[in-house]
């Protein structure tokens, strides 16, 4: 079992910056692959970017790439997405998901999933 709780989302203008962080409990997040994934209004939610367990393996969807980094430190089981350059259309509620089948942008290869952080980006 892995326990996800985001925070750092918050209300920032266009162009500006926020780091969310999710915070991990459970034997399985050093092995686990984490994912991040964001869900706007009225819309599927849909992943952002993904790490594997070494962080040697880095997805990013095309949309937030050169923008957001992924991250994790494993020694303190945490996951994190730098979100530099926002738009208005990155608002979502922004989750995090671990994987202990391995990265994938798929929403099913993840088991365990926070309750979301809300980013807001006006203009």
């Amino acid at each position: 079992q892995v326990q996800l709780v985001e925070s750092g989302g918050g209300l920032v203008q266009a162009g500006g910056s926020l780091r969310l962080s999710c915070a991990a409990s459970g034997r399985t997040f050093s092995t686990a692959a984490m994912g991040w994934f964001r869900q706007g209004p009225g819309k599927e939610r849909e992943f952002v970017s993904g790490i594997g367990w070494r962080s040697g393996t880095i997805y990013a969807a095309e949309s937030v790439k050169g923008r957001f980094t992924i991250s994790r430190d494993n020694a303190k089981n945490t996951v994190y997405l730098q979100m530099n350059s926002l738009k208005p259309e990155d608002s979502a509620v922004y989750y995090c998901a671990a994987g202990p089948k391995g990265l994938s942008r798929a929403t099913t290869a993840y088991d365990f999933w926070g309750q979301g952080t809300q980013v807001t980006v006006s203009l």
